[in-house]
């Protein structure tokens, strides 16, 4: 992993840099995210905008995360992000679950992507939030702003969602409501989410297996594409090959185009 030193942003692009970080730690556990622990802790310590007990928090477990065996943390991850809806990172599953109002979602996004010269990974869906959150990095502050303010609600509920289970990662998106001052609306699903059925039981995952059959038979070539790319990205999980290592920036690009690296 290069020297961010190397390539900070200028100090009103900052925010930029906070987010990549979170996108970075709401990912699939690589041996390159451990080894980028200490750099991740010092960009954490920098971003004056969280408040100290919650640059403390995030860079306790982002200790943590270097120090803990990578099949467990990827264990650890997949039981969490891939069984049930709950915790889905894919943001449309929130709103629109499997309805073909997803597929117009997904293809309003892509469209918001390519406007802006960000190029897509095709093994991940564009609502997946840690690739989310790169774009975002690529974006003028206002336009951060504007987004977060419109997934609060998403944001909100996994925060409750993953305290509820006592996972770390609720840090992450509590920290991106920190971003716009929206930390409360945490506090507002706390109570709603200890009233929710679990989702994530062999009763609850079986349950959604027989409503939904694997869906095979994809009404449009939208639902094709989007079943393909999430084929892939649970492939590529269940066989834990490392990925290519992790820059925290993109590479400069002389057409000044966002590029996903993932």
């Amino acid at each position: 992993m290069g020297n961010v030193a190397e390539t900070l942003l200028p100090a009103a692009q900052e925010e930029m840099l906070s987010l990549r970080v979170l996108a970075r730690l709401l990912d699939y556990p690589s041996a390159e995210l451990q080894q980028a622990a200490g750099e991740l802790i010092e960009l954490i310590d920098a971003e004056k905008r969280w408040p100290p007990a919650l640059r403390a928090q995030l860079m306790t477990w982002c200790q943590s995360l270097a120090d803990t065996d990578l099949l467990e943390l990827q264990s650890e991850y997949v039981a969490l992000f891939d069984k049930g809806h709950a915790t889905s990172l894919l943001l449309f599953e929130h709103v629109h679950g499997e309805s073909r109002d997803r597929g117009q979602a997904m293809v309003d996004l892509m469209n918001e992507y390519q406007a802006a010269g960000f190029e897509l990974d095709a093994r991940e869906l564009p609502d997946y939030l840690p690739l989310f959150l790169e774009y975002l990095s690529t974006r003028p502050e206002e336009e951060i702003a504007r987004w977060l303010g419109e997934i609060r609600h998403i944001l909100a509920l996994l925060t409750a969602r993953l305290e509820e289970r006592g996972a770390d990662y609720a840090l992450v998106p509590y920290a991106l409501l920190a971003l716009i001052g929206a930390e409360m609306e945490a506090e507002a699903h706390r109570d709603e989410v200890k009233a929710e059925a679990p989702d994530d039981t062999p009763e609850a995952l079986d349950a959604v297996w027989e409503e939904e059959a694997v869906r095979f038979s994809a009404a449009s070539d939208q639902d094709c594409a989007l079943q393909s790319a999430e084929g892939r990205r649970l492939a590529e999980r269940k066989r834990s090959v490392p990925s290519d290592p992790i820059t925290i920036m993109p590479s400069p690009d002389p057409a000044g185009r966002g590029v996903s690296d993932r």
